[in-house]
């Protein structure tokens, strides 16, 4: 008794997470965690964009850094310095000449050592060339696609945009829907800056003259400032703290009730701005993100506790937006917005309000067919039938799952694996009362020598529905997902819940069932 009360209990259960989705107006007096179902791009409207990742920005950055790793290595005064000339970066190949003939290959081998098994290091005759593998370069692309996606997806989901929908497209595309945005012109600033935060000292020893003139020292670059782009401002190159080491940004307010974004580094960054701050008191640094000076102040005292504060005319929603870039973290490559679409809201209306109709007709012959053709028990498999769509709504919701047009169209081919897993069991009792068999031990019977049938058709449909989702993208996978939660729930409603109702219905006793009978 127990066993059925606890599997009624479940089924219950799974219809009241149901009840928000199909009742909106009862929402309210549902449990937070009880929400409706999230309704995706096609039947809520929104926005589409479609980005690329700019894997020759990317791959431009990986040969300067390729560059320096090899000059490093070969000026290495622990291992020995080996003389060479003529070190050239050409579109990604780095080239140079080894001045003695002798030393090629030790050079070669100590570039190998350092640089790792990712570089190709060949000659021809003293002149040595590295340059990335193809399987490497691949290996880089992939790394850069899933990091810009869960970067994108940080930076989203820090503005509040509800069921955002992010993956990757191609080789080096990614896909992001917006249900409900529509406006996404903030999201796509957002998303589109690189946010690569660096700290510089500023060169103070440059001449009006030589900043005017645009030719920087040796060691130093003109960067603009962001608020005023025509401003020059002499910085070292060297990286003296990098954005990386941030974990964590916040907008927040100064004394004089201006906004500013506060930082806190990790424990290595917090030394390093310790360093910097406390060797180079009364010096300016510069704040730069993506090549463009936000701030240059003064360091007036040491800041040993690795918070900093970024100060640079913002506006309050500036600030905010600061905060969440350099808290998602820097993109490894650029992104271009190529494709852009809005939907609106009126399609996805008039498709639920499509979708409702058909169902209910649908559903409405279903349970005329069924109780004609079975007629008690064809009563039991309608309510079965009901529950089943219920259930697939509240536990889809309950998992936070997205519905889409494609979704719907799983949850319509569910309700017919639905019914057929309730006509086999109902036809195995008729064959079995046909024989003599008493009414009682057919429909045992018929429950259990039917179950292999029901479970091998609805196991190859979950199995067919894990395989689209994990090679299938967006609207493929949204109808895997209804259509495997289908699977699992039609299984549960229609071979234990339905043999529970008619266990309560028989109460033990060979009652007459007539439809059998008369067929």
């Amino acid at each position: 008794m127990f066993k059925k009360l606890a599997i009624v209990f479940v089924a219950v259960f799974g219809v009241l997470l149901a009840v928000p989705t199909m009742m909106p107006r009862l929402a309210p007096y549902f449990p937070s965690w009880i929400q409706p179902i999230n309704l995706g791009l096609d039947l809520k409207g929104g926005a589409q964009l479609l980005l690329e990742v700019n894997t020759d920005t990317m791959f431009h950055d990986k040969s300067v850094q390729l560059y320096d790793e090899t000059r490093s290595a070969l000026v290495d005064r622990n291992r020995g310095i080996i003389r060479f000339s003529n070190l050239r970066n050409n579109d990604g190949v780095i080239s140079l000449t080894v001045r003695d003939d002798s030393e090629v290959s030790k050079a070669k081998g100590r570039l190998k050592s350092v640089l790792g098994t990712g570089v190709d290091v060949s000659s021809s005759g003293n002149v040595v060339r590295v340059e990335y593998t193809e399987k490497q370069k691949q290996e880089m692309v992939q790394d850069a696609l899933s990091r810009s996606i869960e970067i994108v997806r940080r930076r989203i989901d820090a503005l509040g945009t509800k069921e955002p929908s992010i993956q990757s497209q191609g080789g080096k595309y990614i896909l992001i829907q917006l249900p409900g945005v529509d406006n996404p012109e903030r999201i796509k600033e957002l998303i589109g800056q690189t946010a690569k935060m660096t700290f510089h000292l500023v060169n103070e020893n440059v001449s009006p003259e030589q900043l005017a003139s645009g030719h920087a020292p040796n060691g130093t670059m003109f960067l603009p400032y962001m608020e005023s782009p025509d401003q020059m401002v002499p910085v070292y190159s060297r990286v003296e703290v990098s954005g990386e080491s941030l974990k964590d940004s916040q907008a927040d307010f100064d004394q004089n009730n201006m906004p500013v974004v506060t930082t806190v580094f990790d424990a290595s960054g917090a030394r390093r701005f310790a360093k910097l701050t406390t060797e180079h008191v009364n010096e300016r640094f510069a704040i730069v993100l993506d090549g463009k000076v936000l701030s240059a102040p003064n360091i007036r005292e040491p800041i040993p506790g690795g918070r900093g504060q970024i100060s640079g005319g913002f506006t309050l929603q500036g600030a905010k937006d600061l905060a969440v870039l350099l808290r998602s973290g820097a993109l490894p490559a650029p992104l271009t917005v190529i494709e852009e679409r809005t939907v609106g809201a009126g399609l996805g209306a008039d498709t639920i309000a499509s979708g409702k109709i058909g169902s209910a007709v649908g559903v409405l012959f279903i349970i005329v067919f069924m109780i004609l053709v079975y007629g008690l028990f064809g009563l039991f498999a309608d309510i079965v039938l009901l529950v089943n769509l219920a259930m697939i709504v509240g536990v889809s919701a309950a998992l936070g799952a997205t519905l889409t047009l494609p979704g719907i169209a799983g949850i319509v081919l569910t309700l017919g694996m639905a019914v057929d897993a309730n006509i086999l069991p109902y036809e195995r009792i008729r064959d079995e009362v046909r024989a003599g068999v008493p009414t009682l031990r057919a429909v045992d019977m018929g429950f259990t020598r039917s179950v292999k049938t029901v479970m091998d058709g609805n196991l190859t449909n979950l199995i067919c529905s894990l395989i689209l989702f994990e090679f299938g993208a967006g609207p493929i996978r949204g109808f895997a997902v209804t259509l495997s939660i289908g699977v699992i729930t039609t299984l549960f409603t229609c071979l234990v819940l339905s043999r529970v109702m008619i266990d309560w219905y028989m109460n033990g006793k060979n009652k007459k069932i007539g439809y059998i009978r008369s067929k």
